[in-house]
């Protein structure tokens, strides 16, 4: 043990909240080693409802500094990565018979002092909502709130004829695995060590330096690493590991909140998403998805454990359906679901009464009793870099003369282009490669951008990029994604790093996933 290297960092989980950091301090000359249990992005970071958003319905709960630091971010975000994430207009219909959550503080305070109103939101406190929403973040590339007169607007045709009005605001898609499995990239080409299916057993500490126990999942074999300081980003997992793995004593902990969504097919022709008001007070999306689908979600629920694997249930998917058929003139019924997804949200536990009113909002502790250990709890993935950048500030502490914040405005890879070029990039691929669909082509720069001509090569036709698994999957593909994003099962590729799971049968799912699996073997032995 004495011969092993001491790297400064030892990161816990590979979601969204470790690659990030992991990222960032390797950006700042830090030795940084990440180790995730299963795939990256494999529990949260997969699961979420796709946006970068300042969270509108944050605003009723009086989260003002975590708005505005997810409306600023937006902007930040996209620009640094236009391949993966793009605008989006969100069409809110109003009614007269809208209602708040009767636990949100604007509710009770509603109540208090204009008991009239029985817990609707009059339309003014909507327009009041989203002018804090226009103003609170700074905004150079997405436009502002517009009324919409929903019997004249596209956007009115697939709704109820009750609903006459509609505001529209702006918000950013994101496609949540590739932002982690881009920034696992970007932290590997900058020196860190980033180990996927690597399981921490244990974790020693010392008054200098942590010993880690670390089990390969593809080989079996345990290894020990040592670092100057730990850092717990696992997520759900993150008190598992804190009391178990590391054999702390912490008050802190979390509140597992489940997110279920169902996708259905396409349930109208424009681009905007729907954000819905629920009788009870809640919201839920419906968001255009992998352009033939509709996702609609998600629900708040409590999830008894992490180990417990979430899944939308028969309950959440019936709820999902009526809250939806309540806007939509054509009923959906449990029929149309053609997939289902969940995910266990880390909330930080403040102790309040619901799910949904569970504050959002990130908690970093550092304790320096012995070697160091930094715990990370709560977060959501908009603000997933001012996380990082808050982490390698109490880092900081532990290794001073750090080089100051540098990630914003730096581009992921692929992403270094501007958000307005996208278009022009969909068409310079296709003139590139003319064998390619239009729907190919603009798959391919939605997913890898610049790097789109790395993947394909010097193909010159669909012949020469190997075996055809359907929907536009060729070997050549699945090669790369093996060789540079850690993919080793068919779900890795077809589930989070594609969601082309959706357009293929069971044998051609099977098919991928064995190619996969057998080139996965041959780089395990």
């Amino acid at each position: 043990m004495t011969d092993t290297p001491v790297t400064d960092l030892f990161i816990i989980g590979g979601g969204i909240n470790g690659c990030g950091i992991a990222r960032d301090a390797a950006g700042r000359g830090l030795s940084v080693t990440l180790a995730e249990m299963n795939d990256l992005a494999s529990a949260t970071s997969s699961a979420s409802t796709k946006l970068f958003h300042g969270g509108l319905r944050y605003l009723e709960y009086f989260e003002f500094r975590l708005v505005r630091e997810a409306l600023i971010e937006r902007e930040v975000l996209l620009k640094a990565m236009p391949h993966i994430s793009w605008p989006m207009r969100f069409v809110l219909p109003f009614h007269k018979d809208m209602r708040f959550d009767s636990e949100t503080p604007t509710s009770k305070l509603l109540t208090t002092f204009m008991p009239w109103t029985r817990g609707r939101r009059p339309a003014w406190l909507i327009r009041l909502g989203l002018f804090l929403y226009d103003s609170l973040g700074k905004r150079g590339i997405l436009p502002g709130t517009a009324k919409l007169d929903l019997a004249a607007d596209p956007a009115g045709r697939p709704l109820k004829s009750k609903f006459k009005t509609a505001f529209e605001y702006s918000d950013c898609w994101i496609e949540d695995t590739r932002l982690v499995v881009l920034n696992a990239r970007d932290a590997q080409a900058r020196g860190a060590e980033i180990l996927t299916r690597t399981e921490v057993l244990s974790a020693q500490r010392h008054s200098d330096h942590w010993v880690v126990t670390v089990k390969d999942h593809a080989t079996g074999e345990e290894k020990e690493h040592r670092a100057k300081m730990l850092v717990n980003a696992g997520g759900p997992w993150v008190a598992d590991v804190l009391k178990q793995k590391l054999g702390q004593n912490s008050r802190e902990n979390v509140r597992l909140v489940r997110g279920s969504h169902i996708v259905v097919p396409k349930l109208f022709d424009h681009d905007r998403c729907y954000f819905f008001q629920g009788t009870d007070g809640r919201i839920i999306f419906a968001i255009p998805y992998e352009t033939d689908f509709t996702l609609i979600g998600t629900t708040d629920a409590d999830h008894p454990d992490p180990e417990t694997k979430p899944h939308c249930t028969e309950a959440e998917q019936d709820y999902l359906i009526d809250f939806a058929s309540q806007y939509f003139e054509q009923p959906l019924t449990r029929a149309d679901i053609v997939w289902t997804y969940s995910g266990v949200r880390p909330l930080y536990d403040d102790g309040a009464s619901s799910a949904t009113a569970a504050t959002r909002e990130y908690v970093l502790t550092l304790d320096q009793a012995q070697a160091p250990l930094l715990n990370v709890f709560g977060g959501k993935i908009t603000t997933y870099r001012k996380l990082a950048e808050a982490a390698l500030a109490k880092i900081g502490k532990v290794f001073p003369q750090l080089p100051s914040d540098w990630t914003a405005g730096v581009a992921l890879p692929g992403g270094d282009f501007a958000v307005a070029d996208v278009e022009t990039l969909k068409a310079k691929l296709a003139a590139d490669y003319p064998f390619l669909s239009a729907y190919w082509a603009a798959r391919l720069i939605r997913a890898y951008g610049l790097e789109s001509w790395e993947v394909l090569g010097d193909a010159k036709s669909a012949a020469d990029l190997g075996q055809d698994f359907g929907a536009t999957i060729t070997a050549r593909e699945l090669d790369w994604s093996i060789a540079r994003e850690w993919v080793r099962s068919g779900d890795d590729y077809l589930w989070r790093r594609t969601k082309l799971g959706l357009r293929l049968d069971e044998g051609q799912r099977a098919a991928v996933d064995a190619y996969i699996s057998e080139k996965a073997a041959r780089l395990a032995a």
